[in-house]
């Protein structure tokens, strides 16, 4: 277990003292008062744990504090650690407005299994998902709840176009997850580097709502270092004097994301475990609306969710990193904090399960890339003895895929894109540039990576058992 105190946006509000002015009938001068910081939760080194809650019926904000069996609610506390911490105002705009929101309290859960399975039909009752996906939803949701005891975290992703109940889901999925950050419909891209840093919790954003290229390309900035500890995003900020300043934002931690289309970065794509919505009609027993209950139901579960976080925060460790020669290595990457959170070995046989057919459609989408058909002609010529010029392989690649390319393909083209995306080595011998020997070692590798059949060098296609029909990861 860390030592290192983990504490969610503290700074010190209260105004300046003042030292001079009344004195005690001994002469002496008042005593300042102790100053009070804001704070949104903690772990501390002594594990205590401490969290925000919320009310947003009684507009009624305050701290608790779970240390061992005792545990501490004010408006204030004091903790040796920390001093006097306060937690934020309850007329706050993120908090009136429901843009963060915290859980109202906590309580007492049969186990985690059960719980898993309360917090999946709370999501089948109100969004209309594939089932598997929803209970790798359901999961997910354990796992915003102690996120901040992993290294890297996958995200959860709806990809559909314009009515096709992306919108529904978010808004069912994220309301439960740990301190959750509504982001759509945001007009700007700028507060959402603060809202992250400062609250440390689950960010559930539309990117359709952000229009603009340069409000995407922020959004991808957040996405690409927000998966993995240790990654900051760096913005100018204005000082008095001009001078450069950049600070550093956190934005680490886990996201549900609704887009209309994949990522351009492949990299960015294989982090999330994507449902793709059809855009069908929903089910008939699924409500137009949302009730009342929803928001009731909503604030029991996540009372039992605060007390998971408790039960379980300091318990977790970081899950292995063994590989699984069945799984591509990203996708068990993706979903080693899953099956970390799932407690129950039938939920871990059907998450690997998903697993496996995640790695079987990556490897299938391997199959349409530039890096595919490049490694296919280069294990034709290997098989055939023939050495890996650019000239041999530009001949053969132009006459077997030349017509998906609006560029001629030169050996000069060849080249480029084998160090770019292969990163493979290239050296001229007797005027002639080619692929050495030496690469072989990691020619074996890119095989093997990208499911190069040694039989027949062609790129193995997924038998329709083997690729899931609602869900894609």
């Amino acid at each position: 277990m860390s030592t290192r105190v983990e504490v969610c946006s503290m700074r010190t509000s209260d105004p300046r003292l003042k030292t001079g002015g009344r004195r005690y009938a001994s002469g002496m001068r008042s005593k300042p008062k102790q100053k009070t910081t804001t704070i949104v939760s903690a772990v501390l080194n002594d594990g205590s744990i401490i969290e925000t809650l919320a009310s947003p019926r009684d507009r009624a904000v305050s701290l608790i504090r779970f240390h061992g069996v005792e545990i501490e609610t004010g408006q204030t506390l004091d903790v040796p650690e920390l001093g006097s911490i306060r937690p934020y105002a309850a007329d706050n705009n993120l908090l009136a407005h429901g843009v963060v929101q915290f859980a109202s309290g906590w309580a007492n859960f049969d186990s985690e299994t059960q719980l898993a399975t309360d917090v999946q039909r709370f999501i089948h009752r109100y969004a209309d998902l594939s089932p598997g996906f929803e209970e790798a939803a359901a999961y997910y949701v354990l796992l915003t709840w102690v996120f901040d005891a992993f290294k890297e975290l996958p995200y959860l992703r709806l990809k559909g176009d314009f009515g096709s109940g992306k919108t529904r889901c978010l808004q069912t999925i994220g309301t439960l997850c740990y301190k959750p950050m509504f982001a759509s419909g945001a007009s700007t891209v700028s507060p959402l580097f603060r809202i992250i840093d400062s609250f440390r919790g689950t960010l559930i954003i539309d990117e359709s709502d952000f229009r603009y290229s340069d409000e995407r390309s922020e959004i991808v900035k957040i996405l690409n270092n927000g998966n993995a500890k240790g990654f900051p995003v760096l913005r100018s900020e204005a000082t008095p004097g001009k001078e450069f300043n950049p600070r550093a934002f956190d934005v680490f931690g886990p996201k549900i994301i609704a887009t209309r289309r994949s990522f351009d970065d492949r990299a960015l794509e294989s982090r999330c475990i994507t449902e793709e919505m059809t855009g069908l009609p929903p089910r008939q027993d699924i409500p137009l609306s949302l009730p009342e209950a929803f928001r009731d139901d909503a604030e029991k579960l996540k009372s039992k969710l605060l007390t998971f976080r408790v039960r379980w925060r300091l318990k977790l460790d970081a899950p292995s990193s063994a590989r699984d020669a069945n799984l591509e290595a990203r996708v068990a990457q993706v979903f080693a904090p899953l099956m970390a959170v799932a407690f129950d070995q039938r939920a871990r046989d059907r998450l690997y399960d998903l697993a496996r057919k995640a790695s079987a459609t990556l490897k299938t989408d391997r199959g349409t890339t530039t890096e595919a058909q490049l490694l296919d002609i280069i294990f034709e010529l290997r098989r055939d003895h023939i050495p890996l010029s650019m000239k041999e392989i530009a001949e053969r690649f132009a006459a077997r895929f030349g017509t998906d390319y609006s560029r001629s393909v030169t050996p000069k083209w060849i080249g480029s894109q084998l160090r770019s995306r292969l990163s493979l080595l290239t050296v001229k011998s007797c005027g002639v540039f080619l692929v050495p020997e030496t690469e072989s070692p990691k020619l074996i590798n890119l095989f093997r990576r990208y499911g190069i059949s040694e039989e027949t060098g062609e790129v193995k296609s997924s038998t329709p058992e083997d690729v899931p029909s609602e869900t894609a990861f």
